[in-house]
């Protein structure tokens, strides 16, 4: 935690935070634009409203962690873990998650639009009015993944899955699929933009 307090002293730095344990703080509402949390703790770190702008979070585990209304954009989640963590609200635009698992983690009205999802697990993730734009949309879920209101538009495939065997919908069958289930999303084919 000294580094955390020699970084809050000194005004408009970003901070290294390189395989921290941060678990027990609350960082809510800090500017951590273009900061270093590679392979750190943050699990259940309160995080609401911060500022992660360009932010590496890479392989960090913010299981449970409370990023309500926090800025992601271009953050680097690549590998993080996001177990029921909490991203309501937040703006996620230009974001990548690239092999994170977001089980039961809650993007309820989450903005993530020009992001890249690609092996992400979003069984029993709720993803109640999040807004998508041209996403590369490669996730996994399930029965208890929650997509009533969820709008925009993605490119497909996803993987659904029922108990251990699962099965990938793309195209009109995916809007379908999420239409059947409150949503209503445009899948595009590649090279393709929304109407």
């Amino acid at each position: 935690m000294g580094r955390l307090q020699e970084w809050l002293t000194e005004d408009g730095f970003s901070l290294f935070g390189v395989e921290l344990d941060f678990r027990g703080s609350d960082l809510s509402g800090g500017d951590f634009s273009s900061s270093w949390f590679t392979d750190s703790i943050l699990a259940g770190v309160r995080l609401v409203g911060a500022v992660l702008y360009r932010a590496d979070l890479q392989s960090a585990d913010l299981t449970g962690a409370d990023l309500t209304g926090a800025d992601l954009v271009r953050a680097n989640l690549d590998r993080a873990v996001l177990r029921s963590a909490r991203l309501d609200g937040a703006d996620m635009v230009n974001a990548s998650l690239h092999g994170v698992d977001a089980s039961r983690a809650s993007f309820r009205g989450t903005r993530i639009m020009g992001a890249s999802l690609h092996g992400v697990d979003m069984r029993g993730a709720d993803l109640t009015d999040a807004v998508l734009f041209q996403n590369t949309f490669k996730v996994s879920v399930d029965d208890t993944t929650v997509l009533r209101g969820l709008t925009g538009s993605v490119f497909g495939p996803i993987s659904v899955f029922s108990g251990e065997s699962s099965r990938e919908v793309g195209g009109a069958e995916l809007e379908t699929w999420i239409g059947e289930r409150g949503g209503k999303v445009q899948v595009l084919a590649p090279g393709s933009s929304p109407q």
